[in-house]
């Protein structure tokens, strides 16, 4: 196995704590809608009604509260599921993907004033890694990290900083790499207003989830040069 996939490609499925993190978010939008049915909360037509009545500043705010916030190690699904709350499913998708999008160029240039150690640490000891992945498969290698949980997505964007992958290879394979995620916890968000639609939001989650998790180990596969992926009958594509 190639090296640079020795400690990156070990997950054959969500871990654990994927596992923990999917549950946690199911089981807070499940509280979120009990609390709306029994008029705690504001309905989602009120919400929607406010930012409406912000404009042009209620997507900007949101996009740039949302930016700030995954600089850190935050729950940027949660983030993604409110701004579909907020704006539908569409909307709400295409913002979070914009916000995610700049918080990963913000901080790439930000690992660069962090220095190669602090971001070593961070990523926990596998730079070396990443960055001969990286190196050897630039975009694809983008693509596949962003579809598996093998790393953070804070992590990867500052470890993207220091390793041998340019801005555009990293920017393109970020932007491909998140649109399932993106899709998936919008679907959450737009669709959790009521058990029925709950249920069709978590059944498009896990589809979309596992689908794109399963995409993202194929493509690590096929580029661990042993050769041709099986599965794939050819190279590594």
């Amino acid at each position: 196995m190639d090296p640079a996939l020795h400690d990156v490609e070990r997950p054959t499925g969500l871990g654990r704590g994927a596992v923990v993190r999917l549950l946690l978010l199911a089981a807070l939008l499940v509280a979120l809608v009990v609390l709306w049915r029994t008029d705690h909360v504001p309905d989602v037509s009120s919400l929607r009604a406010r930012v409406e009545d912000a404009g042009v500043w209620g997507p900007a705010v949101f996009v740039g509260g949302y930016a700030a916030l995954a600089l850190l190690p935050t729950p940027k699904g949660l983030m993604t599921a409110l701004g579909a709350v907020l704006f539908g499913f569409v909307a709400g998708a295409a913002l979070a993907w914009a916000a995610a999008m700049l918080a990963a160029l913000v901080a790439f240039w930000i690992s660069r004033l962090l220095g190669r150690d602090a971001v070593d640490r961070l990523t926990g000891g596998r730079l070396d890694r990443v960055d001969e992945l990286f190196t050897r498969h630039g975009f694809a290698a983008v693509v596949a990290v962003r579809l598996v949980p093998v790393l953070p997505y804070t992590a990867i964007n500052y470890a993207s900083g220091l390793v041998s992958v340019g801005v555009g290879a990293y920017l393109a394979g970020t932007a491909v790499g998140m649109v399932p995620g993106s899709l998936a916890y919008a679907a959450l968000g737009a669709f959790g207003t009521s058990p029925t639609r709950l249920s069709i939001g978590l059944a498009g989650f896990l589809a979309v989830t596992l689908l794109a998790a399963w995409v993202g180990r194929r493509m690590l596969r096929g580029r661990t040069g042993q050769g041709p992926d099986p599965d794939r009958g050819g190279g590594g594509g």
